[in-house]
């Protein structure tokens, strides 16, 4: 891909030494960052892995906000950001000998963690320089964009069903794969402006029709002639797809909107049958 950027990004499961061999630079394949899972593993130095990086004064800090979860409130999340280049030493294999690998390891710890919760805590393996609070900053943002990704996917994966296509050409297979995308892309950039800009009015992502196919069926009653705030409207068709939209229930997730949005297809498609025989709403 021409002018294209690639980074592997991965959580504990992809902290493998071999992965770190394999692709020591830029130049032989993607960038790459991991949260490292083996923190206390040793150096060549002698040191552990944790303990250079302590040793390290802090290069900046990040700020972002941390969105609520079962059983965890919303709160703001600060972290100073540690940086050490460091060499590590290689594990024994039974049928090998690995070379030292040298990366980029970033500490990220939380400032002033709330009493009744883990301080959010995150330790990074890279193979890029990281030598400002800019470069540092970015690694954090990008490893922040994570779960995102995998979110994505599993609408893609889950909602859609893409792995379940009985295609066999790769001509048919790629335009379904392309569709499903768009689709899965939608689901998720649903979920996070409901989150983010709740006041917006639906019309913003929701057709017309969309919309107030998805109020009849909702409220019993004709829709209104303004459109609702986005957040009420991404409530009410997640209703359709299991949310109850309780009180404490926070706010509905991408499996109840993916759902909901394949049945206010159905529903739209229902009024204008029945608007070509009636002309109402009624």
């Amino acid at each position: 891909l021409p002018d294209t950027r690639l980074t592997y990004i991965a959580d504990r499961e992809g902290d493998l030494y071999e992965l770190f061999v394999e692709a020591p630079c830029p130049e032989q394949g993607a960038d790459w960052l991991v949260r490292a899972q083996h923190q206390e593993r040793l150096l060549t130095d002698g040191r552990t892995l944790r303990a250079a990086l302590d040793a390290q004064k802090a290069l900046t800090e990040i700020t972002f906000e941390r969105p609520p979860a079962k059983g965890r409130r919303a709160r703001t999340v600060t972290q100073q950001i540690r940086v050490a280049r460091v060499s590590l030493k290689a594990p024994r294999r039974p049928d090998r000998t690995l070379p030292t690998v040298t990366v980029t390891a970033v500490l990220a710890t939380d400032v002033d963690p709330p009493a009744d919760e883990d301080p959010l805590d995150w330790l990074l393996l890279t193979n890029l320089p990281v030598e400002t609070p800019e470069q540092a900053i970015e690694i954090l943002s990008w490893y922040l964009c994570r779960w995102q990704v995998e979110l994505f996917f599993k609408i893609l994966k889950s909602g859609c069903q893409i792995e379940e296509l009985q295609l066999e050409r790769r001509a048919r297979l790629e335009p379904a794969i392309a569709f499903y995308l768009i689709i899965a892309w939608r689901v998720l950039f649903l979920t996070q402006l409901g989150r983010d800009c709740p006041e917006l009015p639906c019309d913003v992502v929701f057709d017309e029709a969309e919309w107030k196919a998805v109020y009849l069926v909702t409220q019993r009653q004709p829709p209104p002639e303004q459109p609702p705030p986005l957040d009420t409207m991404v409530r009410m068709v997640a209703t359709l797809g299991g949310f109850l939209n309780r009180k404490g229930d926070g706010f509905p997730g991408s499996k109840t909107l993916w759902i909901g949005l394949q049945r206010a297809a159905d529903f739209v498609l229902a009024l204008e049958a029945q608007r070509s025989v009636s002309g109402t709403y009624g």
